[in-house]
C-alpha cells in the first residue's frame, strides 16, 4: 500500500495487480525478504489481486479507500490450484497435510480452497467445487408476501406470522461484560491477558454465529414458501446514527438479511421486490388507502380516519409491501365489487444479482 501511495499521483487510476506483481518478482529476489517465500506463490499473488479489487471498489466508488489491516486482525489467504480435500484431512502446497474436521466431500473438482483465521485463533477452510446444481423443487404455492422488519419481533409478515427477534448481543451482555473485566485486569503482554483475550473473541464469535444462523434460516424460510416478497430498503446506515437504538439494529442484522434474500431469490427463483423506504407503508391504511400525514415511531396501533378500519402497525405495513410488489410485478387483480384478490403466481425467474436490488430510490 506505501508502494501505491508513493505511486499515487503518477498513474490517475494507480497501480494495477501487473504493476504490483512486478514488485513482489522483485522483492523475492532480496535476501532481505526470503520470508516471501516461505508461502506458495500463488497465494501471495492472490492477496495482490484482492489488493487490486479494493482498489477498483474505491475507484468506482463501491467501497472507501482500502485500509492496511493489523497482523492480528482477520486473516484469510486462498489457494488457486494443488490442494486435495480427504476424508479427514486436507493437502496444502508447501505445508502438507493438516488435520480437519470435513463436513461433506469434496467429490468434484476443486476450484480454490480458503483459509481463514478468527480473532479466537479459530481455522476454517472453505472449499469452492465446480459442480451442476440441479434446479430446486420446493412445495410452496408460489404466492407473495409481504413483511416488517423490527426490534420486537424481527419479521411479521402479511401472513399473520410473527417471527420474535432473537437479541443475541443482549443475551450474551453480562457473560460478555464479566469476561472483558477479567481481560482489563490483566497485565498487558501476559499469557493471561491473551487467554482472557480469546475468551472475549470467542464470546463474540458465537453472538455472530448465532445471528447468521438466525438470518440464514428465515430468509430460506421466506424463498422457499414464497414467488414474490416484498420488503423495505430501510437506511440502516443513517437509523443506527440513534445512539439509543444503534446497539439493537446492528444485533438484528437487516442490512445482511436483505443481502441473504436477494442472492437466495435469485437461487431458487423467487422474486425480491426492495421498495423505496420514502414509501408511507406504515401510514398507509391497506383497506382504503388513505395516507396519514404523521404516524409517531410509538403508535403501534391505529384506527383509519377514512374508513375506520383498525390497524396493527407492522402488519398493515407488510399488507402495504406485498401489494405494491404485486401491482409492480403485475399480478394484482380487481373484480366488480372492488375487492382485491391475491392470485397465486406461477413461477419467478430473477435476474437480479446477489448485490442488487429491485429499488425505486
Amino acid at each position: 500500500m506505501d508502494f501505491y501511495k508513493k505511486h499515487k499521483d503518477e498513474k490517475k487510476k494507480g497501480l494495477s495487480y501487473y504493476d504490483n506483481a512486478k514488485v513482489l518478482k522483485e522483492m523475492k529476489r532480496d535476501p532481505q525478504y526470503d520470508w516471501l517465500k516461505i508461502t506458495h506463490s500463488q497465494v501471495l499473488q492472490q492477496s495482490l489481486k484482492d489488493l487490486d479489487q479494493a482498489y477498483q471498489n474505491f475507484f468506482t466508488k463501491r467501497a472507501k479507500f482500502p485500509k492496511f489491516h493489523k497482523k492480528n486482525s482477520k486473516q484469510s489467504v486462498r489457494y488457486m490450484q494443488y490442494v486435495f480435500v480427504g476424508e479427514n484431512e486436507i493437502d496444502f502446497p508447501k505445508i502438507g497435510k493438516v488435520k480437519a474436521v470435513i463436513h461433506r466431500p469434496c467429490e468434484d473438482k476443486v476450484k480454490n480452497v480458503t483459509v481463514t483465521k478468527t480473532k479466537s485463533g479459530r481455522y476454517f477452510a472453505s472449499v469452492q467445487v465446480e459442480l451442476e446444481i440441479p434446479e430446486p423443487k420446493f412445495d410452496r404455492t408460489d404466492d407473495a408476501v409481504g413483511f416488517d422488519l423490527g426490534l420486537k419481533d424481527f419479521v411479521v409478515t402479511s401472513g399473520l406470522v410473527k417471527i420474535p427477534a432473537p437479541k443475541h448481543l443482549q443475551e450474551s451482555e453480562k457473560k460478555l461484560a464479566r469476561l472483558q473485566r477479567q481481560l482489563s485486569r490483566r497485565i498487558k503482554g501476559s499469557s493471561g491477558r491473551e487467554k482472557a483475550r480469546m475468551a472475549v473473541a470467542r464470546q463474540h464469535e458465537k453472538i455472530a454465529n448465532q445471528r447468521s444462523d438466525f438470518l440464514h434460516k428465515t430468509s430460506h424460510w421466506l424463498v422457499k414458501n414464497y414467488g414474490l416478497i416484498g420488503m423495505e430498503n430501510l437506511n440502516v446506515q443513517g437509523m443506527v446514527k440513534n445512539h439509543k437504538l444503534a446497539k439493537a439494529i446492528s444485533d438484528a442484522g437487516w442490512g445482511e438479511f436483505k443481502r441473504q434474500l436477494l442472492y437466495k431469490g435469485q437461487w431458487y427463483g423467487t422474486m425480491v421486490d426492495v421498495v423505496d423506504r420514502f414509501f408511507p407503508s406504515s401510514r398507509t391504511c391497506s383497506h382504503c388507502n388513505h395516507v396519514l400525514p404523521e404516524l409517531k415511531l410509538s403508535v403501534r396501533e391505529w384506527n383509519c380516519p377514512a374508513c375506520g378500519v383498525h390497524h396493527d402497525r407492522d402488519f398493515n405495513a407488510a399488507i402495504n409491501l406485498e401489494n405494491l410488489a404485486r401491482s409492480r410485478a403485475g399480478t394484482a387483480q380487481t373484480y366488480a365489487g372492488g375487492e382485491d384478490v391475491r392470485p397465486a403466481l406461477k413461477s419467478w425467474q430473477s435476474s437480479l444479482k446477489p448485490e442488487a436490488a429491485m429499488s425505486l430510490a
